[in-house]
């Protein structure tokens, strides 16, 4: 028999479990061709400690919007570039905690070609994003904060370079 002072039962309070909820958003990476070389949109947001991350466009579906659907309505507002959707590109999937349940994320990300519009912050309606900017494709995945939307945009340069 384990004394009490060892029993690892003993020395974590016992705590209900959170309930989780599933959530589901969709975004993308929008490609231009200028002069000859492939760049993506992409937007800086400050996380909760204050810093800049620079992150692919994304949010929640509307109505009765379709994950492609969001993905370009998304990428529209949060960098001023619509975009035609050509291809999903994968799913992104985490964990995070709210006050009083668990979520369980699913990013879905899609290839856009880019049709129209200007680089501009000014349509987010969240007021999320605090700068977009255009990268290169090739080098975007050196600048991406995080690293699965990192792999993201490596699946989208083999897309498009015809290898993937």
């Amino acid at each position: 028999m384990s004394s009490p002072a060892r029993d690892p039962e003993r020395l974590v309070p016992s705590r209900p479990r959170l309930p989780a909820v599933e959530e589901r958003s969709a975004g993308g990476i929008v490609v231009d061709i200028h002069d000859g070389v492939a760049r993506i949109a992409v937007i800086a947001r400050r996380n909760r400690a204050g810093r800049i991350e620079w992150c692919l466009p994304k949010g929640h579906s509307e109505g009765s919007e379709t994950l492609p659907e969001t993905a370009a309505r998304e990428v529209a507002e949060e960098t001023g570039i619509e975009g035609r959707v050509l291809t999903e590109l994968g799913t992104i999937d985490y964990w995070f905690a709210t006050h009083d349940h668990r979520v369980h994320k699913f990013v879905h990300h899609y290839l856009l070609e880019a049709t129209g519009g200007r680089l501009t912050i000014d349509n987010d309606p969240d007021h999320e994003a605090i700068d977009v900017a255009w990268l290169p494709l090739r080098e975007a995945h050196e600048h991406l904060t995080f690293p699965n939307e990192r792999r993201i945009a490596r699946q989208a340069w083999h897309r498009l370079a015809g290898d993937g």
